[in-house]
């Protein structure tokens, strides 16, 4: 395959600094680095100058945190999407972006391919692949964990020192993470036996519970149209706002999650999850639609949510069916405003209250108490036309 210049998915770390001198050497293309500022808290001018120092021709650092949490997380987030019950995704929704960007790079530089470091095992190729290739059909692609001949740590550590490529000095993590605005994940290494607890020093945006304050915070949270807004009555744009709630459910170690997953490659995989903000807003935003959405419509949209979150999971976020549902989604979300009190607690996240504009809670409908509105005697007709089938069944 010839290649003239490449756009690489770059993240200063050891894997992507080898593929710049190795995609040099195996393709003799340029190499056009590119970094998505994605909240994950590092310093990018280092990484930018690190690209540059390593042998690649440009190197962009784009901050994308505001569209990722308004145009990614925000979506996902109004759909209640969960993937097997419990994760929250942090990894899977920030994949579509970060090749979205890559691909406007390269059309920007008219390279006429693009690379990334997953590997071949994981999801995370594909979720950049399936992204390439829906918008930008005749893209090459260039993933060299499936081409080259390093097979461990070690190997690409000696290519490193025998190019002069600058190898981090730090005592290695005994598994790898990935961070964003929205999370953190942890797995490989010690986390791949799931009878193993993790060590209580790998978390970073959560105290543990146990060493979480003893006195509950209480949290207000407004929501307009299915979107957060407001915390505590101040309003914030959408990773303001994501930052603030990861610091506040942090200190009272809520939002830690540890599962092993289906990953869309075949292959179980334990995975252990930071998401503080994202729990607490998971849990408000539910409240919230409690009180003002129809119950058909919330049973339907319930129907749906494992088929959305499995898209996102598997890396589908800009095929139509995904685009098809999210228009549903976000149309049973017109109506979903108002706030919500939540009680943080030693892990925990409490809904303490809820209250809404448009509420379709009505407390004259909904009390024991003496009451005109509702005549109970018709109870009895709903209840015998719904037996009916019932009764015909057991005659039998």
């Amino acid at each position: 395959m010839k290649v003239n210049k490449v756009v690489l998915a770059y993240s200063g770390g050891l894997d992507t600094s080898v593929i710049i001198t190795w995609l040099k050497e195996t393709y003799a293309c340029e190499v056009i680095a590119f970094c998505a500022d994605l909240g994950q808290g590092e310093e990018l001018k280092a990484i930018k100058n690190k690209a540059l120092r390593t042998g690649a021709s440009k190197a962009y650092v784009v901050d994308l945190r505001e569209e990722f949490v308004k145009e990614y997380v925000f979506p996902m987030l109004r759909a209640n999407a969960v993937y097997e019950g419990a994760y929250l995704m942090g990894t899977s929704i920030a994949r579509p972006l970060i090749a979205k960007k890559q691909i406007e790079i390269a059309r920007k530089e008219g390279a006429d391919a693009v690379a990334h470091g997953a590997t071949g095992k994981g999801n995370d190729q594909v979720r950049f692949e399936l992204t390439y290739y829906a918008l930008q059909p005749g893209i090459k692609v260039i993933a060299p964990w499936r081409e080259w001949k390093f097979d461990s740590r070690e190997s690409l550590v000696n290519y490193a020192k025998k190019n002069g490529i600058p190898v981090p000095v730090t005592k290695k993590k005994p598994y790898s993470t990935d961070r964003n605005l929205f999370h953190i994940s942890y797995e490989g290494g010690i986390l791949e036996d799931p009878w193993t607890e993790p060590p209580a020093d790998m978390f970073t945006l959560s105290v543990s519970p146990e060493k979480a304050p003893s006195k509950p915070e209480y949290v207000e949270i407004g929501y307009k149209n299915g979107d957060p807004v407001a915390v505590n009555g101040k309003k914030l744009s959408p990773a303001n706002l994501l930052k603030k709630l990861n610091d506040i459910a942090g200190r009272h170690g809520i939002g830690r999650l540890d599962m092993v997953e289906n990953r869309f490659v075949g292959i179980k995989s334990r995975g252990v999850y930071e998401t503080p903000g994202g729990t607490v807003l998971q849990a408000a935003h539910r409240a919230l639609e409690s009180i003002t959405l129809d119950r058909e419509i919330m049973h339907l949209r319930d129907s749906l949510i494992p088929k959305y979150a499995e898209m996102i999971y598997y890396g589908f976020w800009f095929s139509p069916e995904r685009l098809a549902l999210q228009r549903l989604m976000d149309e049973a979300q017109k109506g979903v405003t108002g706030t919500v009190r939540l009680k943080l607690y030693k892990g925990t996240c409490m809904v303490a209250g809820r209250k809404s504009p448009v509420s379709l809670y009505n407390p004259q409908l909904a009390t024991f108490e003496s009451e005109t509105v509702y005549d109970q005697k018709d109870a009895e007709g709903f209840i015998k036309l719904n037996a009916l089938r019932l009764k015909v069944r057991s005659k039998i």
